[in-house]
């Protein structure tokens, strides 16, 4: 009876970790990250365009490789909190560093010697000689960075990427983690509309650093605009501390790595040798494992779980010999996982790039009449209706369709759209949009020929830049179907334990987008330009033929389209897998753990 009673406590001391209550803290430190690195991204475009001197198709390369970057760290983010690390330490790692960046502004030789992202970008805007003199642009020449110049503002963005991965990865899974119960009916229902609303938060804190930390740095200037994303940043890292004793903490799968390099290397040892049928006894799993078979997706990895000869492949205790020639059943399903979602995620590579597009239509702004309710926008601020109209489209879907979905239809209570559906709905507004922006532009461009502009970079046509909300309102709705489908077909199809992976694949995803963005562009102005033509993407976007590029955008969004309509096909059923023996996997580790404890104790 004692020992029960001990069980009961310890039991109810586990559920009182985790629950809604600790969702405010984690949502509000990827919120307050958010918030100050965006509200960077936004207007870096004029940063450059108006204190470097860049050309706007080279100042969109260099920021397509800071997003790029920003984007890949998260991924290797994610690995170290499956793998080794843990989400919550990888999440505080993020945050601490962060947060020294704040401190270290308070010197300039720590700044120096710890070289830390903030602080350097901050200082790129309070030091004089960081930047180039400054000069009147399209008015007069203008000195260009020099080498050193471009160093110190490439390493505060390289340092900045680097801390991005650790938050981005592991939020969104350290918060289903908290609220994630299998035993739950609801539990399904309640994940979807996490996931939901855990997008419309970022995209929230991303429209209030659009509006206004775009604002604070147009009208107080560089130094402050950049000191008060320094700020947020610390009271980012002081809010996740905060609910650190009420975390549900899930123990990361040390063999991850490793037993995807075992599935592989078992694999191509065995695969000479023919695949068992389904019901054979020859498939090796783990004992109280429900995965006693492996699908029929990807088959050629199931000859890593193949048992050749018992008495020379398994060991006494039922394990393998030789790890290295033979993988339990759920090894090769998690190696699975990643491999079957790979052709799908390829599509977001694509949209990635169609999406954020916004460094040229903030340029476009800025030569529009920007006058709203009569107060004058900044040109960056634009973009905010984009995630104004991705926050309308899920509250709409989470709060009316959802239920009317359920109500009226046979469609089972929480589930809605397919995310099949739901991905592809939104990639088809991703040709839609740049389509859009080819009217606009065209319109803007004839408007300001036949107000002789052409030669006239800075001239404000009449054409008032709310024209550019029907494109930003469309990219916000295929952000909202496919962003955070993409995320929850992800989550849905690997372990519990490579959650923060399902997430950090999605960045990766946005990284290669960015990274092909900034290619196509450098493309683009290199050949548009030869024998002395205009470039479509040049400095005076009279003279270019930015429509053009949009219609390029346009074009390859549509091929992307037919490729996902092609690789969900080929995909088939998304419940292949509905448990991943979590419990079986963690008591044989925790007997592991037991052994080697006891094996050390004899020693002493």
């Amino acid at each position: 009876m004692e020992i029960s009673k001990d069980q009961d406590k310890a039991t109810e001391k586990v559920t009182k970790k985790g629950g809604f209550k600790t969702l405010p803290f984690i949502i509000a430190n990827e919120s307050f990250e958010k918030v100050a690195n965006l509200g960077l991204h936004v207007n870096m475009i004029l940063y450059l365009l108006y204190e470097y001197h860049f050309d706007p198709s080279t100042a969109a390369i260099i920021l397509f490789l800071w997003f790029a970057a920003s984007n890949f760290m998260p991924f290797f983010g994610a690995f170290l909190s499956d793998s080794c690390l843990g989400r919550f330490r990888v999440i505080a790692w993020g945050s601490v560093v962060a947060l020294l960046i704040c401190i270290s502004g308070i010197s300039l030789l720590l700044v120096l010697s710890s070289l830390q992202g903030l602080v350097f970008l901050w200082l790129t805007a309070f030091i004089p000689q960081a930047r180039p003199p400054h000069c009147k642009l399209h008015e007069e020449p203008c000195a260009s960075p020099t080498g050193l110049q471009i160093l110190f503002l490439c390493c505060s963005l390289a340092l900045m990427a680097f801390g991005a991965g650790g938050v981005r990865p592991c939020s969104l899974a350290f918060g289903a983690d908290q609220i994630n119960n299998p035993e739950n009916p609801q539990n399904e229902r309640i994940l979807k509309s996490f996931f939901n609303w855990y997008y419309v938060s970022v995209g929230l804190s991303i429209m209030i650093s659009m509006v206004f930390i775009v604002y604070i740095q147009v009208k107080a200037g560089w130094v402050v605009g950049f000191a008060v994303p320094v700020g947020l940043m610390s009271f980012s890292a002081i809010i996740f501390f905060l609910g650190s004793f009420m975390y549900i903490k899930v123990k990361p799968n040390k063999s991850l790595l490793t037993g995807f390099a075992q599935v592989i290397v078992a694999a191509w040892r065995n695969r000479h040798l023919p695949l068992p049928p389904k019901n054979s006894d020859t498939w090796f799993s783990q004992d109280g494992s429900n995965l006693l078979k492996p699908t029929d997706k990807a088959r050629f990895l199931n000859k890593a779980c193949i048992i050749k000869n018992r008495e020379k492949d398994l060991d006494s205790n039922g394990m393998p010999i030789e790890p290295w020639s033979l993988c339990t059943v759920r090894k090769v399903e998690e190696m699975k996982a990643v491999v079957k979602v790979l052709p799908i995620w390829s599509t977001n590579i694509i949209f990635a790039m169609i999406i954020n597009q916004h460094s040229f239509s903030a340029v476009q702004a800025g030569t529009m009449d920007r006058h709203v309710f009569n107060l004058e926008m900044p040109a960056t601020s634009f973009s905010a209706f984009i995630f104004i109209s991705l926050f309308l489209w899920v509250a709409i879907y989470d709060r009316i369709l959802l239920p009317l979905i359920s109500k009226y239809t046979k469609v089972e209570q929480g589930r809605g759209i397919t995310l099949k559906k739901r991905i592809g709905t939104g990639l088809l507004l991703s040709c839609l949009a740049p389509a859009i922006a080819v009217l606009v532009e065209r319109k803007r461009r004839d408007a300001a020929i036949s107000e002789g502009l052409i030669n006239n970079p800075k001239g404000v046509v009449n054409m008032s830049a709310m024209w550019l909300l029907p494109q930003h309102g469309l990219t916000g709705l295929a952000e909202g179907l496919t962003c955070v489908g993409q995320i929850e077909l992800y989550y849905s199809q690997f372990p519990k334990t490579m959650s923060s992976i399902a997430v950090g694949l999605f960045y990766l995803g946005f990284g290669t987008g960015n990274l092909l963005a900034s290619l196509i562009v450098k493309i683009v102005n290199d050949e548009t330009k030869r024998g002395g033509k205009v470039s479509w993407l040049s400095s005076n976007l009279n003279q270019g033929h930015y429509d053009y590029y949009y219609a390029l955008l346009s074009i390859l969004s549509l091929v992307n389209l037919l490729w996902y309509i092609l690789c969900s096909s080929a995909y088939g059923s998304l419940e292949d897998i509905t448990t991943w023996d979590e419990d079986v996997g963690r008591e044989l580790e925790q007997e592991k753990e037991k052994e080697t404890t006891q094996k050390e104790e004899e020693n002493k």
